[in-house]
C-alpha cells in the first residue's frame, strides 16, 4: 500500500501542474516557504490540516476535493 504522504504529495503535484503553477507560485499562493512544497509532492512532509486547508484554499477548491483521489 502506496504510503499516504506520496499520495498526497501525488495529488497536489497533478494540480499544480494542471493550473500551470510552478513550486515557487503555490507556495506563494500557499503562504507556504518555497522550500515546503517540493517535500510535500516527494511525500517526505507530514502536513498538517492547516496546511491541507491552506493548499485546497490555492487550488480554489474544497479539503474534500482535495483529498478526494488519495
Amino acid at each position: 500500500m502506496e504510503d499516504i504522504k506520496v499520495k498526497f504529495g501525488q495529488r497536489v503535484k497533478e494540480l499544480r501542474l494542471a493550473k500551470g503553477y510552478s513550486q515557487e507560485k503555490l507556495a506563494e499562493i500557499s503562504d507556504l516557504d518555497r522550500t515546503y512544497i517540493p517535500g510535500i509532492e516527494a511525500g517526505k512532509r507530514n502536513v498538517s490540516l492547516m496546511v491541507v486547508e491552506k493548499i485546497a484554499k490555492a487550488f480554489n477548491i474544497t479539503i474534500s476535493e482535495l483529498l478526494n483521489q488519495i
